[in-house]
């Protein structure tokens, strides 16, 4: 039987079938439209498309809060869904069995069973792009928590009446340790004129297309100090909030996703320093999480939410 993975993103909605390897046989891509109707028969064609007639379960991943069962999204930050019972509405247009996961979930899903997770048991994965995506794997299971919205870790507060976060709090992680974190701190260091790091920041910051995380990207390979402080400045937030994350998880590693995470070593040195300093109990010789780049990039949300649909529905955890 088929395992149809969909992942709704805010530009681009990405299906595909997998296999049992975790391996994509055949992938396509589609706009996202603007309107929720649309979104919806637009995933409804893309399982049709995929699954061609034959028996096949899907699993639809997306940005939000997402009930225990996997079928109603209670809230999602960039589509109008509140309260959305999307799995029985995505059911009755292909009458095929759907699961709907949050989208760091399934990303952390993939990592963990067929990516920088691989053959361990407890992972943490962040995605760091527009805000901070989080995921949980706790002895080969995935975290829901009581409600079904667990591992929100982009929206832990670590910084008391810090920056207001579009969740509606202030100082989550989210607003300091994201691409659009980074953007932010580079702007700030462009523009203090006492800082003399950022020339090539202010620079950059003049041009038509602006301070964007491609350009910032270009100046951080370039070892600019400016643009290596703006991510510095990140990987400590993040690191830090990993400190906390480990004394109540205990992961064996962090996988770090999402675009930011492309800098690859640049930021995950600062981040372990971060991690090393807020750990408890780091000078003794307690084991420590290492941290790992995650490998499956784009593609981690179909393949993990197909192969939660594949163990849901065809049996498995």
């Amino acid at each position: 039987m088929l395992a149809v993975g969909i992942d709704i993103g805010g530009t681009k909605i990405a299906g595909g079938i997998v296999d049992e390897s975790g391996t994509m046989v055949r992938s396509i891509r589609v706009p996202t439209p603007v309107d929720i109707a649309e979104i919806e028969s637009a995933v409804a064609a893309m399982v049709t498309d995929l699954a061609a007639g034959e028996q096949a379960v899907a699993g639809v991943a997306a940005a939000g809060f997402i009930d225990r069962d996997r079928s109603k999204v209670y809230f999602a930050p960039n589509i109008a869904w509140r309260d959305e019972p999307l799995r029985d509405r995505l059911e009755a247009l292909t009458g095929i069995p759907v699961l709907i996961e949050n989208d760091a979930n399934a990303a952390g899903w993939a990592e963990y069973r067929y990516g920088a997770g691989e053959n361990l048991s407890d992972v943490v994965m962040l995605t760091l792009g527009t805000g901070v995506g989080g995921a949980v794997v706790v002895d080969g299971t995935l975290l829901r928590g009581g409600q079904g919205s667990a591992a929100e870790l982009g929206h832990m507060r670590v910084i008391p009446d810090g920056r207001t976060c579009g969740c509606g709090q202030r100082g989550c992680l989210e607003v300091y340790g994201s691409g659009r974190a980074l953007q932010l701190e580079a702007r700030e260091i462009a523009q203090d004129a006492e800082f003399g790091i950022g020339q090539a920041l202010a620079e950059a910051a003049r041009r038509p297309e602006g301070l964007t995380g491609a350009v910032i990207s270009q100046l951080v390979q370039a070892d600019d100090p400016g643009a290596r402080e703006a991510l510095r400045r990140i990987a400590v937030a993040v690191g830090t909030a990993c400190g906390s994350f480990a004394a109540i998880l205990d992961p064996q590693r962090f996988v770090i996703g999402g675009g930011v995470s492309q800098l690859g070593e640049v930021l995950l040195a600062p981040m372990r320093d971060a991690f090393a300093a807020a750990l408890p109990a780091s000078g003794s010789s307690r084991p420590m999480a290492d941290f790992a780049v995650a490998r499956l990039t784009n593609d981690a949300g179909v393949i993990g939410v197909a192969d939660l649909a594949r163990r849901r529905y065809l049996g498995g955890n």
